[in-house]
């Protein structure tokens, strides 16, 4: 992965700046090399009928390489949600559900079961999933901690 060669991602959404759908990205960015692209556009495809709306979600899911399920927004509009998530599974792209934030929601288990994984929200947690669905890089980043010894 390089800033030539970034992770493309779709982030399921209600078609609003949710803080749950803004978070994602903030730790996204934290992540020090780590390159990405998002092929969300939650303005597109607001306007219209059902069926263009979602394929408006189709056309810019498709060019993902993986889709990204906050869960809380679940709550928000299920109908959409379910649409998103069941059209990834059609097109064959991972889905990475991240856990309610300080899991103060629950979510249905038919939901969570069609995630290819499920973390918390933790920076190293996502972009290593993230990586793993995406290209299957299962390399993995070690933490190192320096101490002194007296």
């Amino acid at each position: 992965m390089s800033e030539n060669n970034p992770f493309r991602v779709y982030v399921v959404h209600t078609h609003s700046e949710h803080p749950e759908y803004l978070r994602v990205f903030e730790y996204l960015e934290s992540r020090g090399n780590f390159f990405y692209r998002n092929c969300t556009d939650i303005k597109a495809g607001v306007q219209g009928d059902n069926d263009t709306i979602r394929a408006e979600l189709r056309r810019q899911m498709s060019t993902a390489e993986i889709v990204l399920f906050p869960v809380n927004l679940f709550a928000e509009q299920p109908v959409l949600v379910s649409f998103q998530i069941d059209a990834a599974k059609f097109m064959g792209k991972p889905v990475l559900a991240i856990k309610s934030f300080g899991e103060t929601n629950i979510v249905k288990k038919s939901v969570l079961d069609k995630a290819d994984d499920i973390v918390d929200w933790n920076d190293r947690s996502i972009t290593e999933a993230i990586k793993k669905l995406a290209r299957n890089d299962q390399s993995g980043q070690w933490e190192t901690i320096e101490f002194k010894l007296d």
